[in-house]
């Protein structure tokens, strides 16, 4: 633009303002007097009204076209961020500053009040808007999921030729709930119990889906044993005509748990059983060796129970008559008794627990019996 050029609105010179790069497009608004120019110019563009919406369940907040946990404890920065977001500030406007000031109106309404400031035509102006933001409390698919019991797949902790034991369950649900939760914590939003029954034979845990239900199922085998198995159920189609399934993670523990003493069909003497995972480890009661099951017979050999150490009773060490062979009184008849020595037995020991069974007395170690050998 060469100097003394006039405003096409009011007829003022025009300053000289510096010609464009060949290539580059013209503005069509250079030829206006800045008097002119301001008089349409808008340093910001601003909606009249930003609905956030909100879960009144879990407090997610939708973005997009879905919901993300947010964790406020309020929805100011929320508000915020939205207005943020939402606001543009003209493309000529250079060295821009802005601030944001919010106004609680009442539970549901923040008035954002924005202050901007910048450099136009080397020209400092400044622009003050107010956004209304309205929260909208709904339900996200989430919770409505929840509230309505759906679920995807049904983990059945159950247990070989017996009930599954308190701890076994509470425990077989403390995994559930702790896997759930990881899941979770990684912002996976699918990741939901809704709901954790008793049937009499063991837990059922509902989960929201069949992913979820699979890794729960593996981490109640990893830990506590057994074996899984899934049987599938079609439940219906999805809008693509893919057949969706319902599956059923039927874990089953192994028949004996630690804390045992089973009687292997070996002629080598009772084991107290110390774990079951893989396959069944634990100690003779007649030598202190140890004991492990054969691969082929994994977590259950061909063994009768006998008791568990909950059974055992203290009782007095009569004499140590070799390093095979200790005699100690029985708990019931009070009589002399000579039994089998294992090496764990303390030769100065005034008292032993025993268990007495039908295939007789046999010591357990004191630190078995005073812990309970509930666990692995």
């Amino acid at each position: 633009m060469s100097s003394g050029d006039f405003c096409p609105r009011c007829g003022d010179p025009v300053p000289e303002r510096e010609e464009p790069l060949p290539g580059m497009p013209r503005d069509r608004d250079a030829v206006l007097c800045d008097a002119c120019y301001f008089e349409d110019f808008d340093l910001v563009d601003a909606p009249e009204r930003i609905e956030v919406r909100v879960c009144s369940q879990c407090g997610a907040v939708h973005k997009g076209n879905r919901w993300v946990d947010v964790g406020a404890r309020d929805y100011t920065d929320v508000a915020i961020e939205e207005v943020s977001e939402a606001l543009g500030v003209h493309l000529k406007a250079e060295d821009v500053q802005w601030g944001v000031e919010p106004e609680q109106v009442d539970q549901n309404t923040i008035r954002m009040h924005c202050s901007f400031s910048g450099f136009v035509r080397d020209t400092h102006i400044e622009e003050t808007v107010t956004v209304p933001v309205k929260i909208s409390r709904q339900t996200c698919k989430r919770c409505g999921r929840i509230a309505g019991g759906y679920y995807s797949s049904i983990v059945q902790i159950r247990a070989e030729e017996r009930d599954p034991t308190k701890e076994e369950a509470q425990r077989a649900v403390e995994i559930a709930e702790s896997y759930i939760e990881e899941r979770e914590e990684t912002g996976d939003r699918n990741a939901f119990i809704s709901e954790i029954s008793n049937s009499g034979d063991g837990p059922n845990i509902k989960i929201s889906t069949n992913q979820m239900g699979s890794g729960v199922a593996k981490h109640v085998v990893r830990e506590l044993g057994g074996n899984v198995e899934e049987y599938p159920t079609l439940v219906t189609e999805d809008g693509d005509g893919n057949e969706v399934y319902r599956v059923t993670y039927a874990v089953r523990l192994p028949k004996f748990t630690p804390g045992e003493i089973i009687d292997p069909d070996d002629d080598d003497g009772p084991v107290l059983v110390r774990s079951v995972r893989g396959n069944l480890k634990g100690v003779r009661l007649d030598s202190g060796e140890q004991y492990e099951s054969q691969f082929e017979e994994g977590e259950t050999p061909d063994a009768r129970r006998l008791g568990t150490v909950e059974d055992a009773a203290e009782t007095t060490v009569v004499t140590v008559e070799d390093e095979n062979a200790v005699q100690v009184l029985d708990p019931e008849t009070y009589e002399s008794k000579t039994i089998a020595r294992p090496d764990y037995f303390d030769s100065d020991a005034a008292m032993v627990h025993v268990l007495k069974s039908r295939s007789g007395l046999h010591i357990l170690p004191d630190e078995a019996v005073e812990n309970g050998e509930t666990s692995d």
